[in-house]
Formats: structure tokens, sequence, C-alpha cells
């Protein structure tokens, strides 16, 4: 790990704050986030749309009563707030990564630090894209600071190590979550509308290539004897796979997406459906005000798997083992956005691993499983 600048790359402006700033602070993985950065020591303000709740979120997580709030109800103003203030590092966790994150990311700019927790193709891609804009500016930018990316593009780097470029690389993520009884709420609506619309992806001789949503359906035997299905999901985990290990050929699975024979072959109808602008702005409001009731997690752990073939025949599988995956999430989040405020990162635009290391998912909880 090295260390970032704390200048305006292009100018040389010091950063004006050692705030992180929260934005979405009073949804779960927010909630966790604040508690964690507050226990270690660091400024943090909550950043969101009703003062009220972010206070009492706040106090939750550790915070003073009185504690600095921002009132913000747009990904807009936000980045007015940022460039007004200048925080040290912006965490996004309020959703609609692929319209919020390019807008508060290149407002953290010049030197200023951006984490965020997408983990759709387009949304990842587009935070990517904005690499030597980061550069430029001596910020870090990191998407996909969660189980999901983390959980199994560390594997892959793992597994992928001191050996040549594979051929053929597939993972798969399972999450095991506990729910919290409320309602669904946004950003998890958006986030599902959006993998509906969005179809399935793979690699394909070194292209992205459009694929059935649902297609590979596998039947995983975790390490620990438990199982799960899962099927083939347009991911930013399928990015980050195929950058790490630069494979050509590249699928990934998610256990979100439903195997039923039936409901696979709806997947495609409801995608065009919603795709419709309308129609998905219904439905991120409908399912958002959905409400759920509590309940444990489904497994006692969530896993993250990859197997790497190469061209000679070489196979290798690996695993990385974590708890509760919307714990390991706010825990790999707030160890990246403390890493960053601290100075260590380099500038540019990356997923966690390439970022920082694989060591980042054992600092957050999680244990690797290799063959």
């Amino acid at each position: 790990m090295t260390e970032t600048s704390e200048t305006d790359g292009t100018a040389g402006k010091s950063r004006a704050s050692d705030e992180v700033w929260i934005v979405g602070a009073t949804g779960r993985v927010g909630r966790g986030v604040t508690a964690r950065l507050t226990a270690r020591g660091l400024t943090v303000v909550p950043v969101g749309r009703g003062r009220e709740r972010m206070l009492a979120a706040g106090t939750e997580a550790g915070l003073p009563g009185d504690a600095k709030v921002i009132v913000a109800d747009s990904a807009e103003r936000i980045a007015d707030e940022i460039v007004r203030e200048r925080p040290r590092v912006v965490v996004n966790t309020m959703g609609a990564f692929a319209a919020t994150a390019p807008v508060i990311a290149r407002a953290c700019m010049p030197g200023g630090h951006y984490v965020d927790l997408a983990n759709d193709v387009v949304a990842v891609d587009r935070l990517l894209a904005l690499h030597d804009e980061a550069v430029r500016a001596g910020s870090t930018l990191v998407t996909g600071a969660g189980f999901g990316v983390l959980a199994t593009e560390a594997v892959v780097a793992k597994l992928c190590e001191g050996r040549p470029t594979p051929h053929r690389v597939r993972v798969d993520a399972v999450a095991s979550v506990a729910v919290e009884a409320g309602v669904l709420g946004a950003a998890l609506a958006a986030s599902i509308v959006d993998a509906l619309t969005a179809g399935g992806r793979r690699y394909e001789n070194g292209r992205l290539m459009t694929s059935r949503l649902g297609a590979d359906p596998q039947q995983l035997i975790f390490p620990d004897g438990e199982s799960a299905k899962s099927a083939g999901v347009s991911s930013g985990e399928l990015l980050a796979a195929h950058a790490v290990s630069g494979a050509p050929f590249v699928t990934a699975t998610s256990a979100l997406v439903p195997t039923a024979p039936l409901i696979r072959a709806l997947l495609p109808l409801l995608g065009r459906l919603l795709s419709v602008p309308a129609l998905r702005r219904l439905a991120v409001d409908r399912l958002g005000r959905a409400p759920v009731k509590a309940a444990p997690r489904p497994r006692k752990h969530s896993w993250g798997h990859a197997v790497v073939e190469w061209a000679d025949g070489t196979r290798h599988e690996g695993w990385l083992r974590a708890d509760d995956g919307m714990d390991f999430t706010a825990d790999v989040t707030a160890t990246v956005t403390e890493l960053l405020a601290r100075g260590v990162g380099r500038p540019g635009a990356w997923t966690p691993a390439a970022a920082l290391g694989t060591d980042l998912a054992t600092t957050a909880g999680g244990t690797f499983v290799l063959d």
C-alpha cells in the first residue's frame, strides 16, 4: 500500500477538512460505517435528506447529539456541498450508483477521496472510467467496497498470484444476510431493478458480451458443508474478475438471482418492461416501500467463490468466508475509508483489492480457503 497525495494534483491546493462524509447515513450500511469510523476516532459527518433522522442515526452510531450533519436531497446538491467544504473522504451508500457515483466522485477531486458500494456493470464501469482524471487530481476513487465486489475479486487475485494469465474464470457471490424489520429501501430497490434491466453479461474472447440473466445456474457446496444455488448476473464482480485475472473468458453468478426454471424464463421479459423509464420509477418506488420482516441469515457464512482455469488444464478453486454479508460490507467500507483518510492508497479509480490489496479482505474479517 502506498500513500496518497493530500494536495490538489493540479494546483497544489491542500484539503481544508479532515472530515469523512457518509452519504445515506441512515441506512443499515451507512449506520454501520458511521459507528465503525467514529469508534476509530475519525470525524464523521452524516449526509442525507432528513436532519432529525440523521441526528438520531448518528446518536445510535456514537456521534454526539449536536453533531454536524449535511442536509441535501440529490447527488448534485451533495456535490455542491462537497466542493464548498472539501471533506477528505466521501462514502456514497445512497444507491443508483450509475447516476450518483460520477457526480459525487468528481466533486471530491482534486485531492479528496471517494468510496461506494456499487456492484452493477454500468456503475462500476462509469466510476473506473474516471481513472486518468483521478490520477491527475491526486484522488483515490474506490467502487464496489463491500462483499460484492471484494469477496470474489480477492479470491481471483489470490489464485492468480505468481501464475500466468488464465484462460477462464468463474466467480460466484453468495451472501448470507440477516434481514432487519422495516422497508426494503430505495437504494436496494434500485439495485434490484437495475440488475433486472441490465440483463446478463459475460466475457468471451476478452469482449464483454450480452448473455441471458440467470444463465449458468450453479449448485454450490461450501467448505462448511452448507449449500446454495446461484445463476448468471451482470455485476461489478464480473468486471473486477476480468481486470484482476486478464482471462479472456469470465462469468459471474449470484445467489440473488432466481434459479427456478419458470422464473428464469420470465426474467428477460421483466427486464424489458422495467427498462421503460416510467415503469422503472414506479417499480423502484413501490419496491422501496415494501415492508420486510426481520429474519435471521439463511446460512452461517457468506461465501465468495472463484474457479480459475489455465489453457494447459490446470484448475484452482478458492473461497472467501465471511459472516453476515451486510456486516462484512460495512467492515470493508469502513476499512477502505479509514485507510484513505489516513493517507494510504494510490491515485486513480479502482475496485477494492486493486486499490489496497487482497489483505483488505482479511482485515475486514474474511478468511481465505484455497486449494
